[in-house]
């Protein structure tokens, strides 16, 4: 561990990076080489050097869960910024540029803020190694001390007990859904994977949990913290009113007439009743209007979480990577109602449960194109092909590239069909990106 008494002296200019694209490119080639192991005290050691004993000076919101971790932040960025707070946020991983995980007040982190931030966890690091996520983690968390804000939302990468995020001690913890993923680092099922994500709790401190049907481990993590628990369905939950819905708490009492989550699919009525529990809880000290709440809910955003662009044929994102997200992408698309065929462009990391990420949706796709995905997880399109088709998809094509998919795929589709991109965030993001550039093109 380093001492912590002892300060560095900053790396000479010339040995630095002077863009982010060069520090980018810099931190995953030293992380490569970090390795990933589990555990907070190379984190720990360098945050020491990087802040000393003094204690976080926001507030601060942990968000774990297998999914409807994303759109949890969503909820409480946009609630807390409606009310006035200024708040940041981190979330992982980006879609399209680095800079969309590190926000403030809405905005993503300017370049220089975030060389800013990089160059301080270099100098303080000295020959620790950090892999990429504890690395632009401590970048994020000394941006966030740095400034003068009312709020921080943390969102967990893996897990929750041993993850970066989870250096720093949450006023109210929040975990989602717990379900398979991950298995190799958190676990083999429901119950080892709940005891790492209830690792964000804290002694004393409010839990929340927004799966309906928690694993045991999570519920007796919280109670040996003696942490107070908020179970959907228990202490809080929501009631659908026709065009309205009703969120109710036994600690808090209610707020009805609500409008609609802004963000699409089943599960965000969980989502939003979850970061409404913690707005309750955190009441007296960052208060927030009922105005302020609809206007959250209206307004909250999430690219890449069934998003559905506007245009024919209709192009659906979601970043849809394990069995439970596939298989709620695969109910909201039957929601929709929509007749005409649907063809799908998917991808995913070579650690991910091939078969049963697409068994939820063989029975909804008329076509298939296969992508590669990048990176040291990456996957090749053809060795997705065999366990595809022997999941039951049919027709079938591998593709050079989400952008060669997606030009076959408008060409090939009618006005009115669905195009659905899911799998890793690599491939919802190259889509989004493609959009972004067809609609500069042709405007």
């Amino acid at each position: 561990m380093i001492p912590s008494t002892t300060p560095l002296s900053p790396p000479s200019e010339h040995a630095l990076p002077q863009s982010v694209d060069a520090w980018l490119a810099r931190i995953e080639a030293r992380g490569s080489e970090a390795r990933i192991v589990l555990g907070l005290e190379r984190v720990r050691a360098v945050w020491q050097r990087l802040w000393g004993d003094r204690p976080f000076p926001h507030p601060v919101i942990t968000v774990a869960g297998t999914n409807g971790k994303g759109s949890t932040c969503a909820y409480l960025e946009a609630i807390y910024r409606a009310a006035g707070y200024r708040v940041g946020c981190y979330t992982s991983p980006h879609l399209v540029r680095f800079h969309e995980r590190i926000r403030v007040g809405g905005v993503p982190i300017e370049d220089a803020a975030l060389i800013a931030a990089f160059t301080a966890v270099e100098t303080a690091r000295d020959t620790v190694a950090l892999t990429y996520f504890e690395f632009v983690t401590l970048a994020a968390l000394w941006h966030f001390a740095q400034t003068s804000l009312d709020l921080v939302i943390l969102e967990v990468g893996m897990g929750g007990r041993l993850d970066a995020v989870n250096l720093i001690d949450p006023d109210v913890a929040i975990v989602t859904t717990v379900d398979l993923d991950h298995q190799a680092w958190l676990g083999p099922d429901r119950e080892a994977i709940g005891r790492e994500k209830a690792g964000i709790f804290r002694t004393g401190r409010p839990a929340i949990v927004a799966d309906p049907n928690p694993p045991q481990s999570l519920l007796n993590t919280a109670h040996a913290l003696a942490a107070p628990l908020f179970r959907i369905g228990a202490e809080f939950g929501f009631e659908p009113q026709e065009s309205q819905w009703r969120w109710w708490s036994t600690a808090a009492g209610q707020r009805a007439g609500l409008p609609a989550p802004a963000l699409r699919g089943e599960g965000q009525w969980h989502n939003a009743s979850a970061a409404l529990m913690a707005v309750s809880l955190l009441r007296d000290r960052l208060p927030v209007p009922q105005q302020a709440v609809r206007e959250g809910l209206l307004t909250a955003t999430l690219p890449g979480r069934f998003q559905l662009l506007p245009g024919r044929p209709l192009l659906i994102l979601d970043v849809a990577h394990n069995p439970q997200a596939t298989a709620a992408l695969a109910k909201n698309l039957r929601a929709l109602r929509l007749p005409t065929p649907t063809y799908a462009i998917f991808g995913c990391y070579r650690d991910k449960p091939v078969e049963a990420l697409v068994a939820p949706l063989v029975a909804l796709i008329d076509r298939w194109w296969l992508v590669p995905t990048p990176g040291e997880r990456g996957q090749d399109a053809a060795a997705l092909e065999p366990v595809v088709t022997a999941a039951g998809a049919r027709a079938v094509t591998v593709a050079k590239d989400v952008e060669a998919a997606l030009a076959q795929a408008v060409k090939e589709a009618g006005p009115d069909d669905k195009i659905v991109v899911f799998g890793s965030f690599s491939i919802v993001g190259q889509a989004l990106a493609w959009r972004d550039n067809v609609r500069t093109t042709n405007p």
